[in-house]
């Protein structure tokens, strides 16, 4: 079975048609997308039109339940913006969305982890910087796995995998359309993929187990950024043109 994994779109419209385009080049069984949907500053409706008419197996992420059950003087700018901008409609299917599912018998798809949609599962955050979590951590992460040999995840915009001894190959695709990003919690990081390319992962088992590779899109991310410079977030737009922060 050949899987492609998309992960935080975050309403960048041009790198997902981008990458939904490399996608069809590619010979898959099914595109798992695993949540951050929509909330950003570039097209956040357009977006949501766009994935619920391909209806790909989703997951929601912590921007889904946030825009969705948070009080809006409470949401952070971007899930505020995005929750004035959707219809009824968009709403409903946002909360439609579970938070794990598995596309295939062996295989579990989520956002962060299978239990936590805010917590980094192959990165850990202290308070002198971001690094690799340990094995132990990540499998006190994941919890009980037995019976899946692939995980899918993303939250952090950033590419890799590990392999669990013993146990499941951990993929996560990076970000589709928001390659760098800062955050205060719990510790004030950044996060930065080092280039603007629109990211994805292309996982198989031809060989008798899961194997990943990982794919890097051009598309327009001067019109994507043009977007978030009108939302007045010209730090974004940085980000969207530079993969930096």
């Amino acid at each position: 079975m050949r899987i492609a994994v998309i992960s935080d779109v975050h309403g960048n419209l041009p790198a997902l048609d981008a990458v939904l385009a490399a996608i069809a080049g590619d010979g898959v069984d099914v595109t798992v997308n695993l949540g951050d949907l929509l909330s950003g500053y570039v097209q956040p409706a357009e977006t949501a039109d766009r994935l619920i008419g391909i209806g790909l197996p989703t997951v929601a992420g912590n921007h889904e339940r946030q825009v969705l059950t948070v009080p809006p003087q409470r949401q952070g700018m971007a899930d505020r913006l995005t929750a004035g901008l959707l219809g009824v409609g968009q709403l409903e299917w946002l909360a439609s969305l579970p938070v794990t599912l598995s596309p295939a018998p062996d295989v579990l798809a989520f956002h962060g982890t299978p239990t936590d949609d805010l917590q980094y599962l192959l990165h850990t955050v202290e308070e002198a910087g971001v690094r690799d979590a340990t094995v132990e951590e990540v499998r006190e992460r994941v919890g009980d796995v037995s019976g899946y040999r692939l995980l899918l995840c993303g939250h952090t915009h950033l590419a890799g995998s590990l392999r669990l001894p013993g146990g499941p190959l951990i993929v996560n695709p990076g970000s589709v359309g928001w390659p760098a990003y800062t955050d205060d919690a719990p510790y004030p990081h950044a996060m930065a993929a080092g280039t603007p390319h629109a990211r994805y992962a292309l996982v198989d088992d031809a060989s008798g187990d899961w194997e990943v590779v990982w794919r890097q899109v051009e598309y327009p991310w001067d019109k994507a950024a043009a977007f978030a410079e009108g939302f007045g977030r010209p730090d974004v737009a940085a980000a969207l043109r530079t993969g930096r922060n």
